[in-house]
């Protein structure tokens, strides 16, 4: 499977890989995956001076406290988001605060990447209790440590705000200048709304102290096979309030976990009556 790559790189590497972040992340990869493994990880063969894959998985298994693992599942990590995607669920979000007598409203985004998703999540808050200083509580997540670092500075070039209306560029954002023109900065009350946590989803404990309002957890699970998915999505029930919501994303759907979750609108759960009398419960 070399095809002219820089490093050896075999059919039983990429065999390999496939069960390395697995059993760390819960990522399933399929052979369509091949190409984009040899990508990411040959970046992490040049910083380490390791010229074979075997090598460096070699290297990693030999080093099961290196700093490398987190590299590497860094690397396997797929990060695409946007600012308000998936629009309609921010819609749905700013009707559940303006109902709620929470406080704080409590919201975890369990996939935050590089912010978009929960900076969209405090901007709703603002727009939803038209306060200077809404009620909320935002915890964002990720596995990935460097989109995390990204998220948490929260600068963006201007063009991911294209689709944005001018209200909230002005309202939210402010532009950059000289060295930094052609790029804005999420604006401080903003970011103050939000806590950036690391969080694998397959640790058998999550960092997180009481319930949720709402879980974000969109274009998550397509990743997972079915039973580390019931895991997963079980734990996160238990977090959610009696009224609180999860939102998934748009290829996803929990008719399996129906004993748990229950549709209220378009990619949108609550708990079932059932699921409500097993919290507390191993």
């Amino acid at each position: 499977m070399n095809n002219g790559h820089e490093f050896s790189y075999t059919k039983a590497d990429f065999t390999r890989v496939v069960d390395l972040i697995y059993q760390r992340a819960g990522i399933r990869l399929n052979e369509s995956k091949e190409q984009m493994v040899y990508s990411r990880l040959a970046r992490r063969l040049r910083a380490l001076q390791i010229d074979t894959f075997g090598g460096y998985l070699r290297y990693l298994e030999q080093h099961p406290d290196s700093a490398e693992w987190q590299q590497f599942t860094n690397a396997l990590t797929t990060n695409l988001t946007s600012f308000f995607r998936e629009a309609h669920h921010f819609d749905i979000l700013a009707a559940q605060m303006q109902d709620s007598n929470a406080r704080p409203f409590r919201i975890w985004c369990s996939a935050s990447s590089t912010g978009e998703e929960p900076y969209s999540l405090a901007m709703t808050a603002f727009e939803a209790y038209q306060s200077a200083n809404p009620p909320v509580e935002i915890i964002a997540s990720d596995l990935d440590t460097h989109v995390l670092e990204t998220a948490m500075q929260g600068i963006y070039a201007l063009e991911k705000l294209e689709k944005m209306s001018l209200e909230r560029k002005r309202g939210f954002f402010l532009k950059g200048k000289d060295e930094r023109a052609g790029k804005v900065r999420v604006k401080k009350a903003v970011r103050d709304l939000l806590e950036f946590r690391q969080i694998n989803l397959l640790d058998q404990r999550w960092p997180l102290d009481g319930l949720f309002d709402a879980i974000f957890c969109r274009n998550v699970m397509i990743y997972f096979d079915q039973p580390t998915q019931r895991v997963i999505l079980e734990k996160m029930g238990r977090l959610l309030k009696p009224n609180g919501l999860l939102y998934v994303g748009h290829s996803e759907n929990l008719h399996f976990m129906s004993e748990w979750f229950q549709s209220c609108g378009k990619t949108t759960y609550m708990l079932t009556d059932l699921a409500k009398m097993s919290w507390g419960k191993k």
